[in-house]
């Protein structure tokens, strides 16, 4: 068990780990040759020149202007001093409200911080349970709820405090879930003309012996929309005309207005609800085209084999975590090396251990998991990276929360702890894991100090791509081409980072009322973490996709479970104290708090799932008159082309037939067994029906 000394070594190493990564960075990105390492999104801008190609020989390579050195962390005030709009300008909505993520925290921690040490430390401190027992503990634990004598009318200090803190948390949410959504709504309503906002995707188009998929596509949203445009990923270059099993059966299908799109988008398109689904089309940068072609049927096959493996790999991967934590602590390394326990006994030493070896043990431990998630996702079928991203990032909360949390609390492996919980009645389950809690604050606050503050410091030095670019830039490098696509600009991350955030909302919130000593190192996590993203986001990553911040509800979501656990595991453990008249009264918090979430999601999450009619009405109606003759066929032209047939001449490559400004008559069509009708045949299952007078003209033709 790691005590304040450990605490204070583990601090002091981290701190001066993070400061030397600061000052490495604030040294490397003021020379010349670093440019394009530390500032890439000024250059994809085109709003940046390269100092190499001016002044002196000595001065193209180092910085020799000695006063900026003294200045080496003006960088921090100058990431916070642009505006939001012009955030959301510069790097997109989805980055914005990413940040946000962090001022939550800091909403959030901030106020609950000042109120804990005001009030749950001294009720905590003052009293002298376990100085007068034969536990052994540590002097972070007499700042704990561990001190508190059982029975005690103490404990409705806890209840109380547990009570405002769950209000103010859900205080804050709601208020930045609407800022969030109003933000959402407002960026899709003022941002300019994009492909995706006229622009369905439609998979399992059904197969039909008469037409080819794409005019079975064409024949079909003639018939069924009247706003239909035009549609592309079915006869792209000659080699897919030449060759039908090439054709994939989805297409992205686009209409004259928004308001068409919203409409197809958001009903059921035939009768089996399994053929021509329709959804929003994702921008074109953010298709993952590789799983467009996946069958309905195959999709969830896919699901359930990886919801098999991810289990599997969530509970066999608490073993090497248990082996690699048990070697990394005092009891560990001298079972398993006896001859140095003379060296690990040293105070300084045994320090460094216990409070800085298992956070680092088990952060190496987890480099490889998201690649892993990531590939899972993508064997799932989705069709986007955003969405991709957010399953992963799911994921990847759900084995932080059994593994780092859980594992981290209860001992044994994951498999030891699933019999246990199996053979337990349910509302063992919280007093379980709630005895146990107190007891880890100090392993918990060491892989915050870790993983939130050397790691955070580490994510702006860069020095992957650093290293990456100066290898490229002396080996492949030839031209300035080369020199640009040599430099790795990086995107947020969100399948990984979310969820790490999220971890700090666990423990910060699960703490809050047990151990509220942890909240400072939470604090400091998020200020930091804040500035250095916001630094990142302005002059460094270039997002691959803008998905109009569609994943906020995700986040909210992932808040709310955390608010709900740290409720029921601080049942769980007053349970354990005697607190027979206060306990009951914790009932009632996690069912306001589920009430809670459900009204957020029903008043706000409407504005990340659909696209509100309305809105699309008032924006085509203003482009109209803007610009009467706009040419949208145009604009969609290439605009959902595969990657692999952007190199070539495109003047070909036109799908729709029409000039896209006038309706013929009657929809032509190639069936053999209904010609010129719009009526089904056996194998293609779309329904639909023309008025009469123009079903009697198809007869007479």
């Amino acid at each position: 068990m790691a005590t304040l000394k450990d605490i204070e070594v583990a601090a002091a190493i981290n701190i001066l780990t993070a400061f030397a990564f600061f000052v490495a960075f604030a040294i490397l990105r003021l020379q010349p040759v670093n440019d394009r390492v530390y500032f890439p999104k000024w250059y994809l801008k085109g709003l940046r020149s390269s100092p190499l190609n001016s002044g002196a020989l000595v001065g193209k390579f180092v910085n020799l202007d000695f006063r900026s050195y003294v200045r080496f962390l003006n960088w921090m005030p100058a990431a916070l001093k642009m505006p939001e709009p012009e955030l959301i300008d510069h790097a997109g909505l989805d980055s914005a409200v990413y940040l946000r993520i962090y001022l939550v925290g800091l909403k959030i921690f901030v106020p609950i911080t000042f109120l804990a040490f005001a009030i749950m430390v001294p009720v905590n401190w003052t009293n002298g349970t376990l100085e007068h027992s034969n536990l052994t503990y540590s002097d972070i634990d007499k700042l704990s709820i561990s001190n508190i004598p059982i029975g005690s009318d103490r404990f409705w200090t806890h209840l109380v405090m547990a009570y405002a803190f769950s209000f103010w948390a859900c205080y804050v949410l709601k208020k930045e879930y609407a800022i969030v959504a109003l933000m959402r709504l407002h960026f899709l309503a003022s941002e300019q003309r994009r492909p995706d906002q006229f622009t369905v995707l439609v998979r399992n188009v059904p197969p039909d012996p008469d037409e080819s998929v794409d005019e079975l596509v064409e024949h079909f949203f003639l018939v069924n929309h009247e706003h239909y445009l035009t549609h592309q990923i079915a006869t792209e270059r000659d080699k897919i005309i030449n060759n039908p099993k090439s054709i994939m059966p989805a297409a992205f299908v686009s209409f004259k207005t928004r308001w068409a799109a919203a409409v197809c988008a958001q009903t059921q398109q035939s009768r089996n609800p399994t053929t021509w689904l329709t959804e929003w089309a994702p921008e074109p940068r953010d298709v993952y085209w590789a799983n467009l072609a996946i069958p309905y049927v195959s999709l969830s096959i896919r699901r359930l084999i990886v919801a098999v493996a991810f289990f599997f790999l969530t509970f066999f991967f608490m073993i090497p975590i248990a082996f690699v934590q048990s070697l990394a602590n005092i009891e560990g390394i001298e079972k398993a090396l006896p001859f140095l326990k003379p060296i690990i006994e040293i105070k300084v030493i045994k320090s460094f251990i216990q409070g800085f070896l298992p956070g680092i043990a088990l952060k190496i431990f987890l480099i490889f998991l998201p690649t892993i998630l990531m590939l899972m996702s993508k064997f799932e079928g989705f069709i986007s990276i955003s969405s991709l991203e957010r399953r992963s990032a799911t994921r990847y909360y759900i084995f932080q929360f059994i593994n780092v949390f859980l594992g981290s609390i209860i001992t044994g492996t994951a498999f030891q702890q699933l019999d246990n919980f199996i053979h337990q009645s349910a509302n063992e389950i919280p007093r379980t894991v709630g005895v146990s809690i107190p007891m880890k604050a100090t392993f918990f606050i060491t892989y915050i100090m870790v993983d939130g503050w050397a790691g955070i410091a580490g994510e702006i030095l860069r020095l992957k791509p650093l290293i990456i670019y100066h290898l490229k830039n002396f080996f492949l490098v030839k031209t300035e081409k080369d020199r640009e696509e040599a430099m790795d600009p990086g995107t947020l991350g969100f399948n990984t980072g979310e969820p790490q955030i999220q971890l700090y909302f666990l423990l910060g919130l699960v703490y809050a009322v047990v151990t509220p000593v942890l909240l400072p190192f939470i604090i400091v996590f998020f200020g930091l973490a804040y500035v250095v993203y916001r630094h990142q986001i302005i002059n460094v990553y270039n997002q691959e996709y803008e998905s109009g911040a569609a994943f906020w509800p995700d986040v909210h979501g992932r808040i709310i479970v955390a608010l709900i656990v740290s409720q029921l595991l601080l049942m769980g453990l007053l349970s354990t104290k005697q607190a027979a008249q206060s306990t009951p009264l914790l009932i009632a918090l996690p069912v306001l708090t589920v009430w809670f979430h459900r009204f957020c999601k029903g008043r706000y999450e409407p504005a990340f799932v659909r696209y509100p009619l309305q809105e699309a009405m008032m924006k085509d109606t203003l482009e109209r008159t803007r610009e009467p003759n706009l040419n949208l066929k145009g604009f969609f032209q290439n605009a959902y082309m595969h990657p692999v047939f952007k190199g070539g001449d495109d003047s070909d490559s036109d799908t729709a037939s029409g000039d896209g400004d006038q309706e013929p008559e009657l929809v032509p069509t190639k069936r053999n067994s209904q010609r010129n009708t719009p009526l089904p045949t056996k194998h293609s299952g779309s329904v639909s029906s023309l008025p009469e007078a123009v079903q009697e003209h198809a007869q007479l033709l």
